[in-house]
């Protein structure tokens, strides 16, 4: 499916990887918080649309709060979206989560989105003092209550998760009454359908594998709008990626600092440990953006063409990546990949 240039949005993506300031040394947590907000700084600076934080509970990755990291980003940017990516919803209090996001889009002068989501860690659970035989009920029972909550209007609501609210208002309000709401679907039919059901935006999270793959769910979303007689909004992907000058040197970062936290979170999933073989394969035929900015550019080209996606997200590093590294990697996305893919949906549109 072709699709115009214009009409296609680029966002960057971050859990607030640790990364390492010197050889062996890694950042404290709140170096890596500060260095985060920085780095949305200059991707603010060279016109990207969105930068998205998402929430963790582990220690290779500094964010736990997006929110509050967006809040922060809010007041040193002018222009650029700021979102979660995700926010999960499953382990947090509906009302709370409104509340802290209208606070970011006041902030931000009316810049702030949310991605819902389960997440794709459960760390949150115990954490927050949620039991996981709730997992699908935890979900089903509070995104009903947030797409209440959107309405800004005042809620009566009752469920199995949290206390009851009868006529309950809740503030701050947004100053445009809209906050925008995605969720975030990593792959199951029925979480598309349900998207479409609340008239959601979709964000695939698509982190590995060829992007063709997905393609039947892009379909199910329309499909699925239209008969619930809700709105199918241009559908949207974030996957991993890094960019730097060669393909080689990107290829050789990425796998170096990526394989440890891939390892070890693989170790406690049942996965094999990552060899540089399959590592390569991803990143020529799968979702794993990783190369010089004309490679980069290409490949995120044809996934969007593939798919018919109205915005791309790209996790711009993983794993311990010096600093130096990372801000190189924001710097090319925002100043050549993102203008290149444009000429390159541009020339198709042309062609057409």
């Amino acid at each position: 499916m072709s699709i115009s240039s214009t009409e296609v949005h680029f966002g960057l993506d971050t859990f607030g990887d640790v990364p390492e300031v010197r050889p062996g040394v890694l950042a404290t947590h709140g170096q890596s918080i500060r260095q985060v907000v920085d780095e949305a700084v200059i991707a603010d600076e060279l016109g990207v649309d969105v930068f998205a934080v998402g929430e963790h509970h582990r220690p290779e990755f500094s964010i736990s709060s997006p929110e509050t990291v967006l809040a922060g980003i809010a007041t040193r940017t002018s222009r650029i979206r700021l979102s979660s990516g995700v926010t999960v919803l499953s382990s947090d209090d509906p009302v709370r989560v409104f509340q802290r996001f209208a606070t970011v889009d006041a902030l931000s002068d009316g810049r702030a989105e949310v991605i819902l989501g389960r997440g794709s860690f459960t760390e949150s659970f115990p954490l927050f003092g949620y039991d996981m035989q709730d997992y699908e009920v935890l979900f089903e029972e509070k995104i009903a209550l947030f797409a209440e909550l959107l309405r800004e209007q005042p809620v009566t609501w009752s469920g199995t998760t949290r206390p009851a609210l009868h006529e309950a208002d809740v503030f701050p309000k947004t100053d445009s009454g809209h906050l925008t709401t995605w969720v975030g679907v990593g792959g199951s039919p029925q979480s598309v359908i349900r998207t479409a059901q609340y008239g959601f935006p979709l964000m695939l999270a698509i982190i590995g594998g060829s992007p063709e793959r997905f393609a039947p769910y892009t379909d199910l979303y329309r499909r699925a709008a239209a008969q619930f007689g809700t709105t199918a909004h241009p559908i949207g992907m974030h996957s991993p990626g890094f960019i730097a000058d060669t393909d080689e040197e990107a290829k050789d970062i990425m796998f170096t600092y990526s394989k440890p936290v891939r390892d070890r979170i693989g170790a406690l999933r049942g996965w094999p440990p990552l060899q540089r073989s399959d590592f390569e394969a991803e990143v020529r035929h799968g979702s794993n953006y990783v190369g010089s900015p004309e490679t980069v550019a290409r490949r995120i080209a044809g996934a969007i063409t593939t798919l018919g996606v109205g915005r791309f997200d790209m996790i711009y590093h993983f794993g311990a990546i010096p600093i130096g590294a990372r801000t190189r990697a924001v710097e090319l996305y925002g100043s050549k990949v993102v203008p290149m893919v444009k000429d390159i949906l541009a020339s198709q549109r042309a062609a057409a």
